[in-house]
């Protein structure tokens, strides 16, 4: 355990530790043991099962992430149960979007399949996708999903996207092809949002599966995922040529590269009506991370052009304290502006309620 000294994962656990399962004494290998079974002593009771953890924790909305070819059955499975809690499924497209995933052609197959429509071209296949958003908005679904290794965005004609997917469907595609389509793909998803009011999620700059000798061992997605440098005032251009000022259209962004904050994302929220900031995501969701993200975008792009604070966590007992930092990490930078005579105690009081809880209420549409 001494491993996370001073890291997030570090201040998690201990918050956790103490807060959820009442547990003060210092987790090392002397310890280990009977903490472990202390754990899982409360994890079998029924004040510890996920549905009494959600209703403890005040939780009034969790989301999931599902791929467009979902059937979303178990949250049919959860509104025919009887349960009051609010569980939303989010739209994810990237497995049919990115045409040079691994088993592409298989999630067409399955999208054929799910959506009731016959992907043999691009207009089916776009059509196929508008179908599936209208079935996740009609099971509860309020926002989409969307990761891309860089925000390049880029307007085909209907012809020269219609022969990229072609190309796909008979396994022909290049790299250049991939990210042309990718980039255009993603003008058509804020195109839709702009339709039907999902809330747009973009996750840049993750360079997935770095690591060759994981990868080959244990396939994808297993932690070998590197931040690389963005761009985002001359790559988002088409999109928000297009679509920047449009009204029914929320884009929230996330980000891995903290170098973009002041200088393009902070003013480009702060201009485009459509743009919002995500939290500090990932490596940065820690308290030099979000102190980080106070101090470069807030001057430029203002709180309410930000969303608050919403935690991607997969261990579900820590949801508390994953906000409980962010909230310290506000209240500590707005109760600076107090000291500083630039807000007064007023305003802090309602900033520090915002970006705890109405900020992503609100852009959510929740």
């Amino acid at each position: 355990f001494h491993l996370f000294r001073a890291t997030p994962t570090g201040m998690w656990l201990v918050d956790e530790l103490h807060d959820l399962f009442g547990i003060s004494e210092k987790l090392n290998g002397a310890s280990g043991q009977a903490i472990y079974d202390a754990i899982n002593a409360k994890l079998g009771t029924p004040e510890f099962g996920p549905r009494r953890m959600f209703e403890r924790f005040n939780v009034e909305a969790l989301t999931t992430t599902d791929p467009a070819t979902s059937t979303l059955a178990e949250h049919k499975a959860i509104r025919e149960s009887g349960w009051g809690g609010r569980i939303l499924p989010t739209f994810r497209p990237d497995a049919v979007v990115n045409i040079d995933m691994d088993g592409w052609r298989q999630e067409i197959d399955r999208l054929s399949q799910v959506s009731g429509v016959t992907v043999r071209d691009y207009p089916s296949f776009i059509q196929a996708l508008e179908q599936r958003r209208a079935f996740f908005k009609a099971m509860g679904a309020t926002a989409t999903d969307h990761a891309a290794l860089t925000a390049h965005t880029q307007i085909l004609n209907g012809r020269e996207a219609a022969t990229i997917f072609q190309r796909a469907l008979a396994g022909k595609t290049t790299g250049d092809d991939a990210r042309r389509f990718t980039g255009h793909l993603l003008v058509e998803m804020a195109r839709m949002s702009s339709e039907d009011g999902l809330v747009m999620q973009l996750h840049i700059g993750s360079y997935r599966n770095h690591n060759p000798e994981i990868y080959r061992r244990f396939g994808r997605d297993m932690g070998a995922d590197i931040p690389v440098a963005a761009e985002f005032t001359r790559s988002l251009k088409p999109l928000l040529d297009r679509f920047g000022n449009a009204p029914n259209l929320t884009l929230i962004l996330f980000n891995l590269d903290e170098t973009t904050y002041g200088r393009e994302l902070a003013p480009l929220a702060g201009h485009y009506p459509a743009l919002r900031l995500g939290p500090p995501w990932w490596f940065f969701d820690s308290l030099n991370g979000i102190r980080h993200f106070f101090d470069k975008v807030m001057e430029t792009a203002g709180i309410y052009n930000t969303v608050g604070f919403n935690d991607d966590t997969r261990a579900f007992p820590s949801i508390p304290t994953r906000h409980e930092l962010w909230r310290r990490a506000a209240c500590d930078w707005v109760a600076g502006l107090v000291v500083q005579g630039i807000v007064d105690e007023e305003d802090a009081s309602a900033m520090a309620h915002a970006l705890a809880y109405g900020l992503a209420k609100k852009a959510y549409r929740l």
